[in-house]
């Protein structure tokens, strides 16, 4: 079933993927004077010469004004994977930007991998399990910083069910949620204690999942932290995992 996904979740043909890029200046997210277009390229291996040694052939150039604007130095496009463009591969998506008026273009690169469908079969269900990671569990009240978590499968190493979870766990939606569990002055009704309620973190590579925290409004203590995961009819809820948020 086609579904939007991320460079690194695995994209399949007919999936819409979002192709991010973000840029820097002196170590902050800062915003480009343009970008002018993203052309996107097949590595075909077939198609390398001296010139060429990396067999780039062009499949779609998307207009400058496509891109979209998240945040400050934070880009993406978004397009579809159609079967009469896209094939099973590696791609290269080239960004052609302008860091200021007076300066010639530049070009950005950046890669991602459309794969086969994801498939397995099985006379029985497939019980699945995950346990989940995430990190750092302490912050300073007024930063602003992504928090990282991770997927783990729960499953023999040595077999090819275990590459089935890793890919059922990119492939995922995942959610976060946080509440207030104790501090110096804890809500009497849980909705007041919930600052968040199974919002989708803002990105993911692979079996990770970054969502980006905003301590400044937040109470000092401990909280309550727990993702869900999400595909097809099934949903998985993390144990619940402290973090503390400090003076």
């Amino acid at each position: 079933m086609a579904k939007t996904v991320e460079r690194y979740q695995n994209p399949a043909i007919g999936d819409t993927i979002n192709l991010r890029l973000f840029t820097f200046n002196g170590g902050n997210l800062s915003d480009l004077s343009s970008i002018e277009k993203v052309d996107i390229y097949f590595l075909d291996p077939y198609n390398k010469t001296a010139e060429n040694p990396d067999g780039r052939r062009l499949v779609e150039t998307i207009d400058g004004s496509g891109v979209i604007v998240d945040d400050v130095g934070t880009h993406h496009v978004q397009t579809i994977l159609e079967e009469a463009k896209y094939n099973i591969g590696l791609y290269c998506d080239v960004w052609t930007v302008r860091v200021s008026e007076d300066q010639a273009p530049q070009h950005m690169h950046a890669w991602f991998q459309v794969y086969p469908s994801l498939w397995y079969s099985t006379p029985i269900p497939v019980v699945y399990d995950f346990s989940f990671h995430f990190q750092p569990n302490k912050f300073r009240k007024g930063s602003k910083q992504f928090l990282i978590s991770e997927i783990i499968p729960n499953v023999p190493t040595a077999s090819d069910l275990r590459k089935y979870y890793e890919n059922l766990a990119i492939v995922s939606d995942l959610k976060i949620s946080m509440e207030l569990r104790c501090g110096p002055c804890v809500p009497a009704e849980q909705d007041l204690r919930l600052i968040l309620d199974k919002v989708p973190v803002d990105f993911r590579e692979k079996r990770h999942g970054f969502y980006k925290l905003n301590t400044e409004d937040m109470d000092c203590g401990i909280y309550d932290v727990w993702f869900t995961l999400e595909f097809g009819d099934n949903v998985y809820i993390s144990d619940r995992m402290q973090l503390q948020i400090f003076d």
